[in-house]
């Protein structure tokens, strides 16, 4: 199987319209304006991907390799799609998680061939190159844990806390470590699918009083334009139809039903910034006003105004100044 160059054109951003200041939205996650001529609803009305539905997607796994880390060892994945253009990646923990498309026999293909692009069983050796190797099945009764991951790379990368999306990686890897089994779908759809051009641009909003939800709206996109339709595909060439996911998103949870998969469980996400801390890491936190760091406004825009499943801790009064203590 081959995949053309696919034309991304379609995809580029529209015009940004004259902003004024920060508009005020009620509780409404998606508030008026998001349905306004500016606007128009017609545009976003379902989440369905950039090209034709006549084309019925396909996914391929053109390359696999081991990869060690300080969360054990994986098989990174890399896939091809007929929708799109970009590497969307499975990370793969356990042996008995292969893919469907990556062991199928090629015409004319060597076993050196096969083995280059990872479609070989055990370890490689390099005395060795068709060393016998008993590869290990998971035992557990439970569906693998599963994580839909969007790539973010202001924070995977430079460590932004505008976001928490670095850490969720991380735990959702040392998880399925702990585990011996799972994998990360890890989907290039930067920014909630609006890229990371775009997303800078909110960001600067954001610096303006916006929040994460009507900066991207000013910006002329909705608050949240990612599919996971290439994500189904992928857990299905990895024969994985049943799984527990890791999220907050109930989004998430609808799409990969609606898409033909069984989630059996959600696994709440906690946000290594709402979990249990001493009083001196919170002391040394860069507050706003309100007594939220930037990371904190951002869970919480996602909790009230995204539908995301998690609690809103209370934040104590911490004073940060010592020497504005009294006796």
């Amino acid at each position: 199987m081959t995949f053309d160059s696919i034309d991304d054109s379609s995809s580029s951003v529209m015009s940004t319209p004259t902003l004024s200041t920060p508009p005020e939205f009620s509780s409404d996650p998606f508030p008026s304006i998001y349905f306004s001529k500016e606007f128009p609803l017609t545009a976003y009305s379902t989440k369905t991907s950039i090209v034709s539905q006549e084309k019925s997607l396909r996914v391929e796994c053109q390359a696999r390799t081991r990869i060690p880390t300080p969360y054990g060892e994986f098989f990174l994945h890399l896939y091809k799609n007929n929708h799109d253009s970009k590497e969307h990646l499975a990370i793969v923990f356990g042996d008995d998680i292969r893919s469907t498309t990556l062991d199928a026999v090629q015409e004319g293909e060597t076993e050196t061939d096969r083995i280059i692009r990872g479609a070989y069983h055990g370890r490689l050796n390099p005395n060795k190159t068709n060393q016998v190797y008993r590869e290990t099945s998971s035992t557990s009764p439970l569906p693998p844990l599963v994580r839909i991951h969007s790539e973010c790379f202001t924070g995977e990368t430079v460590h932004s806390v505008r976001c928490d999306c670095g850490d969720q990686l991380e735990q959702a890897m040392r998880l399925m470590h702990d585990e011996g089994r799972g994998v990360v779908v890890y989907l290039r759809q930067e920014g909630r699918g609006i890229g990371l051009l775009e997303k800078i641009k909110a960001y600067n909003l954001q610096d303006l009083g916006y929040d994460t939800v009507s900066a991207n709206v000013a910006l002329s996109h909705p608050p949240d334009l990612r599919t996971y339709d290439v994500a189904c595909e992928i857990l299905k060439d990895l024969n994985i139809p049943t799984i527990r996911l890791l999220t907050n998103n109930p989004d998430k949870i609808e799409q990969l039903e609606e898409g033909g998969l069984k989630v059996t469980e959600r696994v709440p996400m906690i946000p290594k910034e709402w979990s249990v801390q001493c009083e001196t890491q919170i002391a040394q936190k860069r507050k706003n006003d309100d007594g939220y760091t930037e990371v904190d406004t951002y869970l919480k825009t996602k909790v009230e105004r995204m539908r995301h499943l998690i609690d809103i801790p209370t934040i104590p009064n911490v004073v940060t100044d010592p020497l504005s203590k009294k006796d």
